[in-house]
């Protein structure tokens, strides 16, 4: 393990370094810093969580020329929360050096962004189609470009951007460096390395360092209709902090946020067609721990980076096993511990089995919980708060009172009513949700999913039911071309994914 000292990195990104917090280096930052501040191309598989940020930004911003006020490196990304949170990360790293990051994304007002773009700022971090549009109105010239990043590149081209990537590529000045980072590294994405990329050194993290192994992971062997009280009665069992629950559909999502607020749990949701405004106020709220528990579908949840994720429940299980570790590295940041609990229906074991195969790991049976387990859980707890006051002196000036009480009540039915009390026994609402179909099995290669050189998977993506979730990436993809946007006519291409 090393420390950010030794990478030769100037003194004022070091000491942004240093305020963030970052003191020694993840393994793919350890590598991929040195080689991208020799000026080389760059591939970097390593999954979410593993601080890529880091590890193109420092190389990025080193290069900048803070007096030069046009454009000389932009980052791409799937979706507009990864470049939101990517320009939040750029700029706390370029603080000090006065290097400016904007965040360009499909779903805000186009005339606001090109206000943002006249103040010159140096990096800018955006999602394809906005990027592309902005390239043809001329509002983002690229003929200062000197780095180009190419954030989470197997996720773009499942969403069907890999043709403007290219596009984007093919207009950029013909000196430039290009960082690839990928969790995976499917043919298409090979051979779009092969097309724009000089000589690519290639950085892997090992898996025996992703972000899974911080995290205990489980299973229950559910049926359909047994899924929403089984999760309720492990949020109350485990009493997460923050907890981000995944839901296959667009429907789905609203259904179980509906349900857990009717039986009193803090809970929002955001998926594709959430406006851009709300689903930042409700990713605001998580993030200040104002909302306990974020509902979300895998197009929404992409590159959210919120510290302090205790638990991940897949309530629906992924498609694809990439999706998963994507999902559960929500949790188990930056080596703290996560939990993450997936519920898998009779006929979808066969897609467990292929996630235990990519994830190398065996993910461990748990009995669901009943509602005794429950009401006997919430009654240590409450057993536990009062002898913490107890022990704290917290209850000396209700000693006359309790005086008072015992005089006139049995001592053991006065207890047994203060645990009632604290316990706080778990609603019983009935709550019904719409049937999500099984998974269909599909055929997979060592492992992973066999998807015919990045395409092949597309058009069945989520199956059965999760149909509808293609739907809602396309309308998240559609987002991205309101207020003036003018990709190019790919309708036939983006029809089925």
């Amino acid at each position: 393990m090393k420390t950010f000292q030794e990478l030769n990195i100037e003194a004022d990104v070091l000491d942004a370094l240093a305020k963030m917090g970052f003191e020694t280096t993840t393994p793919i930052q350890a590598q991929a810093i040195p080689t991208a501040l020799e000026g080389k191309d760059l591939i970097g598989q390593a999954q979410t969580g593993t601080g890529k940020t880091t590890a193109f930004g420092v190389p990025m911003i080193q290069k900048i020329d803070p007096k030069n006020k046009d454009v000389q490196g932009i980052v791409i990304a799937p979706t507009r929360e990864l470049a939101i949170q990517v320009a939040e990360e750029l700029n706390r790293i370029g603080h000090n050096k006065g290097v400016q990051t904007v965040p360009i994304y499909g779903g805000q007002d186009i005339t606001r962004q090109i206000k943002a773009l006249k103040r010159r700022p140096q990096l800018i971090a955006a999602t394809p189609g906005r990027l592309l549009d902005h390239i043809r109105r001329r509002t983002i010239k690229l003929q200062n470009i000197e780095t180009v990043v190419l954030d989470e590149a197997d996720e773009m081209l499942n969403m069907g951007f890999i043709e403007d990537i290219e596009a984007i590529l093919a207009e950029m000045p013909q000196q430039h460096q290009t960082l690839l980072f990928s969790a995976t590294m499917p043919k298409r994405i090979q051979l779009l390395a092969e097309k724009f990329m000089n000589q690519p050194e290639i950085v892997r993290v090992k898996s025996k360092q992703l972000t899974v192994d911080h995290i205990d992971q489980f299973y229950y062997d559910v049926k359909e209709n047994q899924k929403f009280d089984v999760l309720c009665r492990s949020l109350d069992i485990e009493s997460p902090e923050l907890a981000i629950i995944f839901g296959r559909t667009k429907k789905r999502v609203d259904e179980v946020v509906e349900g857990l607020m009717k039986r009193g749990y803090s809970a929002e949701g955001i998926h594709g067609d959430i406006p851009q405004v709300k689903r930042e106020k409700v990713i605001k709220r998580f993030k200040d721990q104002a909302t306990d528990i974020l509902v979300a579908t895998d197009v929404a949840a992409r590159g959210l980076d919120i510290s302090g994720v205790t638990h991940v429940y897949n309530f629906d299980l992924p498609q694809d096993p990439e999706s998963y570790v994507h999902r559960i590295g929500r949790t188990g940041r930056a080596g703290e511990k996560g939990s993450a609990y997936t519920f898998v229906t009779p006929r979808e074991m066969d897609h467990l089995k292929t996630i235990e195969k990519l994830t190398k790991r065996q993910i461990e049976k748990q009995s669901f919980p009943t509602y005794k387990d429950v009401m006997e859980g919430l009654q240590e707890g409450a057993i536990e708060e009062l002898k913490q006051t107890v022990w704290a002196h917290e209850g000396d000036n209700y000693r006359e009172a309790a005086k008072r009480l015992l005089s006139e009540e049995d001592a053991v039915d006065v207890v047994a009513s203060a645990i009632k009390l604290l316990a706080k026994e778990p609603s019983q609402t009935p709550v019904h949700l719409t049937a999500v179909e099984p998974l269909r099995g599909k055929r997979v290669k060592g492992g992973q999913q066999n998807n015919r050189g990045g395409r092949g998977n597309q058009n069945r993506r989520g199956g059965g039911g999760g149909r509808r979730n293609d739907r809602d990436g396309r309308r998240h993809r559609n987002n991205q071309k309101q207020d003036g946007g003018n990709r190019r006519n790919n309708n036939n291409r983006k029809k089925n994914q």
